[in-house]
């Protein structure tokens, strides 16, 4: 065989192992369209028309876990969030007895008591008053619970904390309706009762329930989500998540607390001590990093650090970043807006070098709470505390760059 008709072959059988792995990729090509919106060059044909409702991209799917619980809870998903703003679809839940269907045709809110007559409220009634829209995190006040009493290394920022979420509340002053029914000068306590089956009910300070208590019947600018209390609940900035009772049906002007079982057997704190912490309702000072944490990996050079902190008291004044574990803190940057009693993002710029570490933040609020180490909260609260945890969370590197979650500093 000639030397020309030599290379004449090769090239035709080159060309058809070609022309046959082209095939091959564009039936791969064709069915990764089919299986991802998206896929290959959108560009070159229309996309999908307007829906009812807006859905997610196909390829973000955060969500809030574990679900199905009746009693129990379900958690945001903290390191899929960005800036400060809660989704509310992605708020977190917690019932006791399940999410009750309530017909906002028949709600009603009924406030008696030491007050000078009773009314009733229909939720037409609460829309037709003078209402706020005011930004402000809700948190559960056995938030971080797992974290103390079984930190494990692939807890993520959902696991560690994702009983807290952050959002625009609307609804009416609790003053407003105080005043429509003239509490009286005796009463000191406002109990306020839900409408699911067990009832929740708890004890709320007169002081706070005229101060920036509110009704709320809508988040992030729609109705509250059934689970988030739908058509309306108590909404008290700052405080402990259980106190906001969701479903409200009945406010009692009352001259003590009631002392119900949501105030004596739940919600009260025990301390090494013997005694036990009661109406601790405010939420301590407290941040997390979302970002880089569990269970991501991290690649040597510069990286942004990222998260959030809160406090009940107020404002938050700084939050301070380590990447030595504890022994150096810088001073992080905080995102505006810085608003009370609200999620304020933190970012700090870090040059990782590829050595084992541990990251932390520290938060400081407007009163000069400081959150504490672990130790430091251990040897205050005890090991068998059960509500408000709020030392500092951890982040260990290892120097394959895996991240995953210290148990303490």
């Amino acid at each position: 065989m000639k030397k020309n008709e030599l290379l004449s072959r090769r090239a035709m059988i080159a060309g058809a192992a070609a022309a046959a792995g082209g095939a091959l990729l564009k039936q791969v090509v064709s069915a990764e369209a089919q299986e991802s919106p998206g896929a290959g060059d959108p560009s070159r044909a229309p996309g999908t028309g307007t829906t009812a409702v807006g859905a997610r991209s196909a390829f973000e799917n955060p969500a809030r876990s574990p679900t199905g619980v009746l009693s129990g809870s379900s958690l945001t998903p903290l390191q899929s969030l960005t800036g400060t703003i809660t989704p509310g679809d992605l708020v977190f839940e917690r019932h006791h007895s399940g999410i009750p269907a309530i017909d906002p045709s028949r709600y009603k809110l009924v406030i008696h008591g030491m007050a000078a007559r009773a009314m009733t409220f229909t939720l037409d009634d609460l829309r037709r008053l003078p209402s706020v829209s005011r930004v402000h995190f809700l948190e559960c006040s056995g938030n971080g619970r797992a974290a103390y009493r079984a930190p494990a290394p692939g807890m993520t920022p959902q696991n560690v904390d994702g009983l807290t979420s952050n959002g625009e509340w609307t609804g009416v002053p609790l003053s407003v309706l105080l005043r429509e029914v003239d509490a009286r000068s005796t009463a000191r306590w406002v109990l306020a009762e839900g409408g699911d089956s067990n009832k929740l009910s708890r004890s709320i300070p007169l002081e706070k329930a005229m101060d920036d208590a509110m009704i709320a019947y809508a988040f992030n600018g729609e109705p509250l989500r059934p689970a988030n209390g739908y058509p309306a609940r108590l909404f008290l900035p700052g405080y402990e998540g259980n106190t906001c009772v969701k479903w409200l049906r009945r406010l009692e002007l009352v001259d003590q607390p009631n002392m119900s079982k949501d105030e004596t057997s739940k919600y009260t704190d025990p301390l090494p001590n013997g005694t036990a912490r009661q109406f601790s309702f405010l939420m301590d000072a407290k941040s997390i990093i979302t970002s880089p944490a569990a269970i991501a990996r991290v690649e040597r050079g510069w990286m942004e650090i990222s998260g959030i902190a809160w406090s009940g008291r107020g404002r938050i004044a700084r939050v301070d970043v380590s990447t030595d574990g504890g022994r150096r803190w810088t001073m992080a940057r905080l995102q505006e807006p810085v608003l009370s009693r609200a999620h304020t993002r933190f970012r700090h710029a870090w040059e990782w070098n590829g050595r084992a570490t541990t990251i932390m933040s520290r938060a400081v609020d407007e009163t000069g709470a400081i959150q504490p180490t672990r130790a430091a909260f251990r040897a205050t609260r005890g090991p068998g505390t059960d509500y408000h945890f709020n030392f500092i969370r951890v982040w260990k590197i290892a120097s394959d760059g895996a991240v995953t979650f210290e148990g303490d500093a």
